[in-house]
C-alpha cells in the first residue's frame, strides 16, 4: 500500500468515527448543537483536522444527515423489505421502527424526530435532505399502505391518511418513550392494530 493510499484509508475511517459521534450528538442536541469545535473535543482531536475532512459546516450537517439515514435503512427499512409487500411488509416497517426508538439506535433516540422541527421553517440544502429522507420514509409507509389495500388485507381507505396518522403514532411513540412513559410501546401498537384494521 502507497504512502497515499494508506493516508486515504486513515482519513476515511476518521470521517467515518467522526460522523458516527456526529449522529449520536445530533439525535440528543439537534444538528445545531454540531460544530468542529466540539467534535474535536469529544474525539480528542485537532480541530484542524476535522475541519480539513469536512470543509464547512454545512458540508458536515450533510454527511451527518446521510450517515444517520444509511444507518436508518440498514436498521429499519432494508430488514423489512425481506416481508412480502403490502400488510406483512408495512407490519415489518412499523415494528422495526418502533425497535429503533426502543432500544435507540442513536444516543439521542429518533434523528429525524430530534432534528426535523428545528429546520420545518429554514429553507436550504440541510432542511432539503432532512425532509427528503423523512418524505421517503412516509412514501414507503404509503405504498405500503396501498398495496395491502390493492390485495384487500385492508379496506378501501385514504393511503395518505394512514401512512400520516401511523407516523404521527410512532413519533409520539418516541417522544414517550424519550420521557420513560411506561406502557408506550403497548399503547402504540394498540393504536396502529386500531388503524391497520381490516
Amino acid at each position: 500500500m502507497s504512502k497515499t493510499d494508506g493516508r486515504l484509508l486513515r482519513g476515511a475511517r476518521s470521517r467515518q468515527t467522526i460522523l458516527k459521534h456526529a449522529v449520536d450528538l445530533a439525535s440528543h442536541d439537534g444538528l445545531f448543537g454540531l460544530s468542529f469545535g466540539r467534535l474535536a473535543s469529544d474525539l480528542e482531536v485537532g480541530k484542524s483536522s476535522v475541519q480539513t475532512l469536512f470543509g464547512s459546516k454545512q458540508k458536515l450537517l450533510l454527511e451527518t444527515i446521510e450517515t444517520a439515514a444509511a444507518a436508518f435503512q440498514d436498521a429499519v427499512v432494508k430488514p423489512a423489505l425481506q416481508a412480502p409487500r403490502g400488510l406483512t411488509r408495512l407490519r415489518a416497517m412499523i415494528d422495526a421502527w418502533i425497535v429503533y426508538a426502543e432500544e435507540p439506535l442513536f444516543y439521542g433516540g429518533c434523528f429525524w424526530a430530534a432534528n426535523l422541527a428545528d429546520f420545518d421553517d429554514r429553507p436550504g440544502p440541510v432542511h432539503d435532505a432532512l425532509f427528503r429522507h423523512r418524505r421517503a420514509w412516509r412514501d414507503g409507509l404509503t405504498a405500503e399502505v396501498r398495496h395491502a389495500i390493492d390485495s384487500g388485507d385492508l379496506t378501501d381507505r385514504d393511503p395518505d391518511l394512514t401512512s400520516f396518522q401511523l407516523e404521527a403514532v410512532l413519533l409520539a411513540t418516541n417522544t414517550a418513550l424519550r420521557l420513560g412513559e411506561k406502557g408506550a410501546v403497548w399503547r402504540a401498537r394498540y393504536a396502529i392494530d386500531a388503524l391497520l384494521k381490516p
